[in-house]
């Protein structure tokens, strides 16, 4: 039910990381589990029913919708030959208006702006994790979104509109993410907590007011920095200063 940041310089790991928590990869040692149990033990199906992921890049062959890009996220859910019905519609429909997408149902994915197609990949994949709910309204299951550089290529307001969602995504439906980006006031801003990597090894994770210090900042990217707490907003801000092999 928490937000997780990943981050690292490139080669570090973040993406690796995010392949294996999401099955694709499998661990060298160790283990990854899912409610307690090891992704080795579960089918890819049900893996992907309770566990998406919204990649960097989205690269299409052709040219759909947005609600048909919503609904593809409910192929999990579907048996052999079968098509979407009205639940899966209405999943569908539900997901966009929640990502501020609702608007865009009939237009072609490829004339929306990068914000907007990336609030869709977020939709189709909050359409793919729908929890399902027992006969007395109980979800019976955590969702868990993993996102990978979810603001690259992206403005500012564009930036901002994608930390807005993920909070309230996280609040509202107690979503548990793992955003993968090199992005640090993006990181402060959103996360609960970070896990840092460097050449494939954590050197510090934890609460964000704990892992985000100058001496980790050095460690992770050989540049000094000073961070300090915005009164305002009460996040921390990162201001670079010397890199270090320069």
């Amino acid at each position: 039910g928490r937000i997780a940041g990943i981050l690292g310089p490139n080669g570090s790991g973040k993406t690796t990381m995010l392949k294996l928590l999401a099955g694709t990869l499998r661990p060298a040692s160790g283990d990854v589990r899912l409610g307690g149990r090891s992704l080795r033990e579960l089918p890819r199906r049900a893996i992907a029913r309770r566990l998406a992921v919204v990649p960097q890049d989205t690269h299409l062959a052709f040219d759909y919708t947005a609600l048909e890009i919503v609904l593809m996220g409910r192929y999990p859910h579907l048996g052999a030959l079968e098509i979407e019905g009205p639940a899966d519609l209405a999943i569908a429909r539900q997901a966009m208006e929640a990502t501020g997408t609702g608007a865009f149902e009939r237009r072609p994915f490829t004339t929306l702006s990068g914000g907007e197609r990336q609030r869709v990949i977020i939709a189709s994949a909050l359409a793919q994790i729908a929890r399902a709910t027992t006969e007395d309204g109980r979800r019976t299951a955590q969702e868990v979104l993993l996102l990978d550089e979810p603001t690259a290529a992206l403005d500012l307001g564009y930036q901002l509109d994608i930390a807005a969602l993920l909070r309230d995504l996280n609040a509202a439906r107690g979503l548990t993410l793992a955003i993968s980006t090199h992005d640090l006031a993006f990181a402060s801003a959103v996360c609960h907590e970070l896990v840092l990597l460097r050449a494939g090894r954590v050197i510090a994770a934890g609460p964000v007011e704990r892992v985000l210090t100058p001496e980790n900042i050095r460690a992770l990217y050989d540049v000094e920095a000073d961070v300090r707490r915005d009164e305002a907003s009460g996040r921390m801000v990162v201001v670079p200063r010397r890199h270090l092999r320069s």
